[in-house]
């Protein structure tokens, strides 16, 4: 029986130990090694799990690594070295792990789960990054939604100081003048009579000024005789109004 490495395509290869124990930096540093070298000194230990498909049994980082590596470079980092487990070899493969690879050597323990001080150190500083990560995309969103929130306020701002009382009584559509007299505390059938007074005379001309609504807009009274729809105090109101409201 000889041991000798193989190559594997790393999508093929599955790994059960979490990615968020390990710290993205170490992750990042030893994929750019991989990049560079073109390959891991130190393989994946690996089982079969069915056809042309593999499970880490030792080497999770080293997996963590390569496949980190795959992302950045597909082609460089599409094949990683393994030692494959078979049933032959299973036995020595196991025992050089112990001996080699098990850093701690700390004797088994029935119910309890050991976890070196390393491991949780990089466990805590990954859930840390992550956490920081997260916190400052979210500030930098809710800037962005600000700014923008503030910006559409501005403009919309400017259209609307753009828009002078004159050019209201001249351009607006029936409705959108009911609602805009409404806001000066007129009711709804007020609005909508002086509304259409408004644009039976601008339909003949246009208004020069505010004076000239005053003067020409009329309503008619159930004596047949007409009055002033807006009276100069009335339009002093509704102009106030307007230009605050904007």
């Amino acid at each position: 029986m000889k041991l000798s490495t193989s190559l594997v395509a790393v999508k093929r290869i599955i790994c059960d130990t979490p990615r968020s124990i390990f710290d993205n930096d170490d992750i990042e540093k030893a994929a750019q090694t991989i990049l560079s070298v073109g390959g891991l000194i130190n393989p994946l230990v690996v089982a079969r799990s069915g056809f042309q498909s593999y499970k880490v049994i030792n080497g999770d980082f080293e997996y963590y690594a390569a496949v980190r590596a795959r992302e950045i470079d597909l082609k460089l980092g599409e094949m990683v070295s393994v030692y494959i487990v078979e049933d032959d070899n299973n036995e020595v493969i196991v025992k050089q792990i112990e001996l080699f690879r098990d850093k701690n050597n700390l004797p088994e323990m029935t119910g309890t789960t050991i976890i070196s001080q390393e491991t949780l150190n990089s466990f805590v500083k990954s859930i840390e990054s992550r956490i920081d990560n997260l916190a400052h995309k979210l500030i930098e969103e809710n800037k962005e939604k600000f700014q923008l929130e503030a910006e559409l306020k501005d403009i919309k701002k400017k259209q609307l100081i753009d828009i002078k009382p004159l050019d209201i009584f001249n351009t607006f559509e029936k409705l959108q003048l009911v609602r805009k007299l409404m806001q000066t505390g007129m009711n709804e059938g007020e609005g909508q009579k002086i509304t259409d007074a408004i644009v039976k005379e601008r339909d003949m001309k246009l208004f020069d000024s505010l004076i000239d609504v005053v003067e020409r807009v009329k309503i008619k009274q159930k004596n047949n005789k007409f009055k002033k729809g807006i009276s100069s105090e009335r339009m002093l109101k509704i102009t106030d109004i307007w230009l605050r409201d904007d």
